[in-house]
């Protein structure tokens, strides 16, 4: 038998373990127990990551669209007829009519690559990936306040911490070692206080549960830092050493009183005092949270309160602080890193600075690069669906499950003139594309992932991939060859991340060989530098952190009489995202089969709906049939349903409204209704 280290493909904490695997095939998993993440421990999906990996759904060749069914294909003729009908595309309608997905499942190395495939060879900004159904409100929030839109401290400070505030954030199921850290240090002393209206795992072992309204947070957060200054409890010092705009938000939540946020929230004004009061006396404070708080058409200002609260206490730039966003996937961070942005470059460096697209131009050997930023993912779904995008390419992404408005994603899917998609199953919605290109999974490629708190980690091969399916980096390789293209020959992933290093100032010091035994967190500005665990130590990125108030506004759609019932959406601890590998794993889809709605007992008794009954689950979007649960997890007037189960889609009935700033979609509050199915 022979063990490979390498990382988990799931959530973002970056969990490490060995891949078992015997004459070619996998077989089992052993977590790494010298690992600073996960130090021997794996969640459920995690022991299982191997068991997908052969399943007899992977795709083996690749698929071309003829008469309205999908064929196999040769490379060649697959690879011409991507950049052929691209080319076209880009000839007849210009660069910007193309869009270019990539894929927080992909490695650094990947993401970095389609970035300039679709930059340096195809000409077009128009690239962007989930971080945009996920964490796009924060990169936009922090990086306005602190200038980084990344986690602030390492998963190790929760250890630290005397306080921990928890808000929008299931971690004990989305992110299942940071919940146990969090649930360990709360046993050991540490004070929880925990924002969330579901009754979650660690609700039951906070010293405060504040149930508030979904989408009030706003209310929430200007309340507690209302009572925070009225009580003399802010720190001074370090508002006035380390800060800016203090002035501007003390006068904006002058007026939100305790009472005031408890008419919005829902909650008792003595409990938003008491949260104040236990967030501002702990020495060390730090903020947890993850898209219960991002998903809003009002994210971005959900993230600047965040960030006011802790500077508001001076919880920065020390262990045990911090606002710490709990990236969903395992590599969304990367991601953003590498410039799967429309406005960023590797490294957040600016599309529209001259000298950035200067620099990147000569590096890759081009005349000249775009100059506006390109679209974000989300207003190119409406470009698409409205007839103003042509042509799309899709990596490792399936927006026909995790796209809000399941209708608004097939009609603009089934729009496009050439749809591409890169995958390793047949996904709902490679299932609609024109040409389908079979990719490696994360078991049988070389590359790196970067977890939540920043740590660049290596991913190894393990076993080959199925047939012919090959790396997404080969692919892409390929494709810009094929395109007429040399500058994107290389030898393998670590020349790759050399030319990285020497673009990019964050990754400035990350080489594959520094990377053993458990990875460099970044910023990592040159060879040698140890890396940061914890950001703005001495002083914040921008120079001082920015206090940006933010005023509440309500969700774009609350419930009326035709659709009473608040519906909330998010994972469960078995399955990931739109199910397309934890549904091929055995044990986790028999833990967890098919799509349910949690009902209040009391709105179950007004509805004469019982326990495991079959219902539809209605808004203005679409229909659902979903099996009841009745629980009292939620609180009457809401209904919760996870959106990994195609043929019970959540995401078929939530809301297409985005935030104005971040194009994050509103996936946490819609109306709906709930009946009997007949």
């Amino acid at each position: 038998m022979k063990r490979t280290l390498t990382v988990c493909p799931y959530c973002g904490v970056g969990c490490t373990f060995y891949l078992v695997s015997d004459a070619g095939r996998l077989v089992g998993v052993e977590p790494s127990v010298t690992n600073p993440v996960n130090r021997g421990g794996l969640c459920v999906k995690g022991w299982n990551a191997f068991a997908f990996v052969h399943h007899p759904d992977r795709l083996t060749t690749p698929l071309i669209r003829q008469n309205g069914e999908l064929r196999p294909a040769s490379w060649d003729e697959a690879l011409g007829t991507v950049v052929g009908r691209l080319r076209s595309i880009q000839e007849r309608h210009g660069a910007d009519a193309i869009m270019f997905a990539s894929s927080a499942k992909a490695t650094n190395e990947e993401n970095y690559l389609l970035m300039k495939l679709a930059r340096g060879v195809f000409a077009t900004n128009n690239i962007d990936h989930c971080a945009r159904l996920c964490h796009s409100s924060t990169v936009v929030g922090l990086a306005e306040a602190f200038g980084s839109g990344a986690m602030t401290n390492s998963i190790s400070c929760v250890d630290r911490a005397d306080v921990i505030l928890v808000i929008g954030s299931n971690s004990t199921e989305q992110h299942p070692l940071i919940g146990s850290r969090i649930l360990t240090a709360a046993r050991s002393g540490a004070r929880l206080i925990v924002a969330d209206n579901r009754r979650i795992r660690l609700a039951r072992h906070a010293d405060l549960h504040l149930r508030h309204k979904n989408g009030s947070d706003v209310a929430l957060l200007n309340g507690m830092m209302h009572v925070i200054i009225a009580e003399g409890l802010a720190d001074r010092a370090f508002i006035e050493g380390r800060t800016e705009g203090y002035p501007a938000l003390a006068e904006s939540v002058a007026g939100w009183t305790a009472e005031r946020a408890a008419a919005v929230t829902g909650l008792a004004p003595a409990e938003i005092i008491a949260a104040a009061r236990l967030f501002a006396g702990g020495e060390r404070g730090m903020i947890v949270y993850s898209m219960g708080i991002t998903q809003h058409s009002h994210g971005v200002d959900n993230v600047r309160c965040c960030a006011s609260l802790a500077m508001l206490t001076g919880n920065l730039g020390r262990p045990g602080t911090g606002v710490n966003p709990l990236r969903g996937q395992n590599n969304v961070q990367g991601g953003c890193d590498m410039g799967a942005l429309p406005e960023f470059y590797s490294g957040y460096q600016k599309v529209t600075d001259q000298a950035q697209r200067e620099k990147f131009a000569r590096s890759w050997g081009v005349a000249s690069l775009p100059e506006s930023p390109g679209l974000p993912l989300t207003r190119a779904m409406d470009a698409a669906a409205e007839g103003r995008l042509a042509g799309m390419f899709i990596m490792g992404e399936n927006p026909m499950l995790s796209d809000p408005d399941q209708a608004h994603a097939r009609r603009a899917l089934e729009s496009l003139e050439f749809l591409v998609v890169q995958e390793i199953f047949l996904s709902e919605t490679a299932a609609l594309a024109d040409v389908v290109l079979p990719g490696a999974c994360y078991a049988e490629k070389e590359g790196t992932f970067t977890n939540t708190e920043r740590r660049v980690q290596r991913v190894r091969k393990a076993v080959a991939p199925p047939g012919e399916a090959r790396p997404d980096w080969e692919i892409i390789c390929a494709l810009a060859e094929r395109a007429g293209y040399a500058g994107m020959r290389y030898p393998d992933p670590e020349a790759v991340m050399a030319e990285i290093a020497s673009l990019t100032p964050i990754y400035g010091g990350i080489a594959y060989d520094r990377l053993d035994p458990h990875g460099v967190q970044w910023p990592c500005p040159e060879p040698g530098h140890p890396g940061t665990p914890i950001l703005h130590l001495e002083r914040f990125t921008r120079g001082l952190g920015r206090f940006t108030p933010a005023d509440y506004r309500p969700p774009a759609e609350p419930p009326d009489a035709e659709f009473p019932l608040v519906l909330t959406t998010g994972r469960t601890y078995f399955h990931w995202h739109t199910g397309t590998m934890t549904r091929r794993t055995h044990l986790l889809d028999r833990e967890e089969r098919r799509a349910f709605v949690e009902i209040n007992p009391a709105d179950a008794a007004r509805l004469d709906i019982r326990d495991r009954d079959e219902v539809l689950v209605s808004s203005r979007r679409g229909e659902v049939r979903a099996q009841a649960r009745i629980t009292e997890m939620v609180v009457s007037g809401v209904v919760f349903m996870p959106f990994h189960f195609a043929e019970g889609a959540a995401n078929a009935l939530t809301n297409n409204v985005l935030d104005d700033e971040s194009s994050i979609p509103e996936f946490k509050v819609c109306a709906v209704r709930v009946r009997r199915a007949p």
